[in-house]
């Protein structure tokens, strides 16, 4: 007996009929025949995540209108001339892979199969993102580069699946809930909006798009141009539209084909050979930027990526103007892991909102791609005992203390007798392919019982180029490191005067900073390497609500990490004081029982409290008692006298990471990268790596998660170095949490 239909079935169906009878729809277009008919469904009536299975290609290609609420989404379109990839079975011709309103099982045919850890979510919360990526001028990265002439070649064509994917991972965390968990929507009756009015509408915007089609079809053939048309300007992603069935408005979204879709992703193997890095000059466009292409080179849309349809890194990108230091813009993205949507921010900070969000888009794209393998199919799994010729020992980048597994039963402590998966990475030392545990490069990696470990988006970096990449995430790993010997060394640092800097900017910033009640203060960080690492904090001179905050910078021009330091803590400091009053009960708890500082945030805003300050006087300086007056500080040293004898960049990325690589594996370290480059970045000329330089102190949020407490290198780094003249011993570590951002 067949089952009654559901009415989102039933109103598909009408739509759909209607649609196709509209006046309307009977257009010539670029597909050299009349404009293909639509296919209507419906969203939110299952778990797109879930399906993981093609289905069987529609008989004719057909644009799909996806239905929900009073809302009509059209598109994406079948691309002109048949260009528009394969399809569910591999065959030209099928640019969704989905069925329709007559396809039983759902809006897209049958599907089933356990939740997947779907991508994303709903939208962004919190003040801003101080979270465990790279600050200051925005991320930037390395990898294989596209078709273009900068690697921003065209993209492939996205699919229905991928708008249904998309449009899932921005929704609300309970419809997302509803669907990810098991308990499902269910229709409350048929739609009142599948109308001839809604159908001549949806009917008039397919012939008009298919007419554009046919005008770019028409002029492609003239120019022999060799791209298929660009709907959206200068961007390189097809487009959707959004019509208000009440209202008849439309909006046009540019959609980014997710490269986990079923149906049309197009994910490589992962394998030695993909693995295997050849380094070639990377000239910098300009001097001193440590960049191979300006950031309005890339055709980088920022409603791509931020829509509340189908953004690939969230609803919105929302423009922070409280700030008074920085035009900042702030954007978030959930991913699920298990039962918990876990935020994940992402955010720019320059001297425009416009530049701010293409920053916030790099720097977002930069930490999807590092929470999990989207780009590439992992294969490899096995024990180190097993893999040991050619893989990573992870002990060597740290494990937690044997009191947090037996307090955390569920987090299995590592064993070389473990079967755990791997990804290739390539040595720059050795030259060659080495296994890195997934767990300590893909720092969201499904699959919570191989974490052994939580890591961090230490050391991902995106770039113009392999070379740029590689350099800014081993940037990062060498700074992080640095701050972590000098915090729990408690090391006293040289001072740096930022009045001596050469840059202006540095300057006046540093002046801003002291208008609005905070002075900026500068260290030399160095430790082992001889590359510039900067540590900044910016203290309320009265030692008030809003004490201090932290940042730090590295770069092979010391200008360059002052300046990456002060951006950091110019940031967060105007801020930091409304924060710290919102929240001050839970940070006083946190300043009396340190194994409350539990999350990345917990660890910059906890030294918003003043009793705090004892912490970190080893650096600034014994906060005053009451009345007593502080005579003045000596002047810190200026820069070229700290700096002076170091020789600067060479203006070629590829040289100034080699440059880099000998001077840490010099001191007896390796240094590996994983390409963790997205689709999407490719075809914008952008690569993201992951840097690893096991040895060196990884970075951690958590009092009771802090790895580097329990490192060799903790003890002997500063001996080493001679600013000691003992091994430290655990007694004489810092014994408050790192206050890093």
């Amino acid at each position: 007996m067949t089952p009654e239909p559901q009415p989102w079935e039933v109103s598909a169906r009408t739509l759909e009929r209607l649609v196709r009878a509209a006046p309307g729809a009977d257009v010539r277009s670029g597909l050299g025949a009349a404009a293909p008919p639509v296919r209507v469904s419906a969203l939110g009536v299952r778990d797109e995540f879930a399906v993981t299975t093609p289905t069987p290609p529609p008989s004719e290609p057909a644009v799909p209108v996806h239905l929900y609420g009073q809302h009509a989404i059209v598109g994406p379109f079948p691309a002109p001339n048949g260009r528009s990839g394969r399809g569910s079975s591999g065959v030209p011709g099928d640019p969704y892979g989905t069925g329709g309103a007559h396809d039983a099982g759902g809006p897209y045919g049958a599907g089933g199969g356990p939740v997947a850890d779907g991508p994303h979510g709903d939208g962004p919360h919190g003040d801003g993102p101080h979270g465990d990526g790279p600050h200051g001028d925005g991320p930037h990265g390395d990898g294989p580069q596209g078709d273009g002439p900068h690697g921003d070649g065209p993209q492939h064509q996205p699919c229905a699946r991928c708008l249904a994917r998309r449009w899932q991972a921005v929704r609300s965390v309970a419809l997302r809930d509803a669907l990810e968990l098991g308990s499902g929507t269910r229709a409350a009756g048929a739609s009142p909006y599948a109308t001839p009015f809604a159908a001549d509408a949806i009917a008039a915007l397919v012939a008009m798009h298919c007419e554009r089609q046919r005008g770019a079809a028409h002029s492609e053939r003239q120019e022999g141009a060799a791209h298929p048309e660009r709907p959206e300007g200068d961007s390189p992603f097809a487009p959707i539209y959004l019509v208000d069935l009440e209202t008849l408005e439309v909006r046009r979204y540019p959609l980014v084909p997710d490269p986990q879709c079923p149906v049309c992703g197009r994910r490589e193997e992962d394998s030695a050979q993909a693995a295997t890095l050849t380094l070639a000059p990377a000239p910098e466009h300009a001097p001193g930027t440590f960049r191979v292409r300006p950031i309005d080179s890339y055709r980088l849309p920022v409603a791509a990526f931020a829509n509340p349809i189908c953004g690939a890194l969230g609803p919105s990108v929302v423009y922070d103007v409280s700030s008074t230091s920085t035009s900042a813009s702030i954007g978030c993205f959930s991913m699920r892991s298990g039962e918990y949507l876990r935020e994940t921010f992402w955010g720019g900070h320059a001297d425009s909102f416009e530049v701010s969000a293409r920053v916030g888009v790099l720097e977002g794209l930069e930490r999807y791609a590092g929470m999990r393998a989207r780009g590439k199919v992992t294969k490899v799994t096995g024990s180190l005992t097993e893999l040991a010729e050619q893989a990573l020992d992870p002990r060597q980048c740290g494990l937690y203390s044997d009191d947090f597994y037996r307090d955390n039963p569920r987090i299995t402590p590592f064993s070389p007798d473990r079967v755990i998966p791997w990804v290739w990475g390539y040595s720059l030392r050795d030259h060659r392919p080495v296994l890195v545990p997934e767990v300590l490069t893909y720092y969201h990696a499904p699959g919570l019982e191989n974490r052994f470990v939580q890591e961090s988006s230490n050391g991902c970096a995106s770039g113009g180029s392999l070379e740029e990449a590689a350099y800014f995430g081993l940037l990062e790993v060498i700074e992080r490191d640095a701050f972590l010997l000098a915090w729990y060394g408690m090391a006293a640092l040289p001072e740096i005067d930022p009045a001596t800097s050469a840059r202006a900017r540095t300057r006046h910033m540093v002046d801003r900073l002291a208008m609005y009640g905070y002075e900026a203060r500068f260290f030399d960080a160095r430790v082992s390497f001889p590359v510039p690492v900067v540590t900044a904090v910016a203290v309320r001179p009265d030692w008030g609500l809003g004490t201090m905050c932290f940042g730090a910078g590295a770069g092979l021009d010391p200008e360059a990490a002052l300046s990456a330091a002060l951006c950091e803590i110019a940031t967060d400091a105007v801020n930091l004081q409304r924060r710290t009053e919102q929240d001050e009960p839970r940070l006083r708890a946190m300043a009396d029982d340190f194994d409350q500082v539990a999350a990345l945030h917990d660890h910059p805003l906890c030294y918003g409290i003043p009793e705090m300050a004892e912490h970190a006087q080893f650096l600034v300086g014994p906060r005053p008692r009451p009345g007593q007056r502080v005579p003045p500080r000596p002047r810190g040293h200026s820069m070229a006298a700290q700096y002076g004898d170091l020789a600067g960049p060479s203006g070629d990325l590829q040289q100034d990471l080699e440059r880099c690589v000998a001077a840490v594996t010099a001191a007896g370290f390796d240094v590996l990268v994983v390409d963790q480059t997205l689709p999407e970045q490719r075809a914008l000329g952008l690569t993201t790596v992951s840097v690893l330089v096991p040895g060196l102190l990884p970075i951690d949020f958590g009092w009771r998660r802090q790895r580097a407490l329990g490192m060799p290198r903790l003890r002997t780094a500063l001996r080493e170095a001679g600013l000691r003249d003992s091994d430290l011993t655990p007694q004489q570590f810092n014994p408050a949490p790192h206050p890093f951002p």
